[in-house]
């Protein structure tokens, strides 16, 4: 379980022990239930890790609502969005190995993450990872209910595939950047895992040339 689910849980134990010697028992039955909920709401179940140089795992559990090819900074890339409900596991994770090479905090708006205007309007953290001579984006979108994004790693950190990287507090978004050469293994409406789903393959690029260095032999 995430640390925070232990707080708000303690939270609302003591909340409800509060009730119960102020008032009455039954007042502190919506208590207990919602600390339960939030319990709940915070577990952190472990995951089987995809093997394979090329394999981007889905950062998020949730369901596929977006497949698309569109313009980032310029560069066409291809554009996975998954959202996660309150009834999700909120855990973000890694989808490759390799070293974070940017992160960027966006202010915004709190738009359900559902909408079309969400990637750019919406508070988000978008980070960067390359590994493998490729480089992938990945957003954690705040939506109309999340209003906190935690991120626990830095700018040179190296992260391992499906490793555990933050959350998202209750109903968010997460989208996967990746390039036009990238094979899609996932399509809308497909259930995903966060570090066990397989979303996308990357190409693996090509071995350079040898370079012969030999001498010739003098006659």
């Amino acid at each position: 379980m995430v640390r925070d689910g232990y707080f708000y849980g303690v939270g609302c134990g003591i909340a409800a022990a509060l009730l119960v010697w102020l008032t009455a028992w039954p007042y502190a039955v919506p208590v207990i239930l919602l600390g339960a909920f939030l319990l709940w709401f915070f577990r952190d179940p472990e995951r089987q890790i995809p093997q394979g140089a090329s394999v981007v795992v889905s950062p998020g559990d949730g369901k596929v609502t977006d497949v698309s090819v569109g313009t980032s900074g310029g560069a066409s890339q291809q554009r996975i969005s998954i959202f996660l409900s309150v009834f999700d596991v909120h855990v973000n994770r890694s989808p490759i190995a390799g070293v974070i090479r940017d992160v960027r905090y966006q202010r915004g708006k709190f738009l359900n993450a559902m909408g079309a205007n969400s990637p750019e309007a919406n508070e988000q953290n978008i980070v960067t990872v390359e590994g493998e001579g490729r480089t992938v984006v990945f957003k954690q979108i705040a939506g109309l209910l999340a209003r906190r994004i935690v991120f626990n790693r830095k700018v040179g950190d190296r992260v391992a595939r499906g490793e555990r990287i933050g959350l998202i507090k209750f109903g968010s978004r997460v989208d996967v950047l990746l390039d036009r050469d990238a094979a899609i293994q996932v399509k809308v409406g497909d259930r995903v895992k966060g570090g066990a789903s397989v979303v996308a393959v990357l190409p693996v690029a090509a071995a350079p040339e040898p370079v012969l260095t030999g001498r010739r032999e003098a006659r």
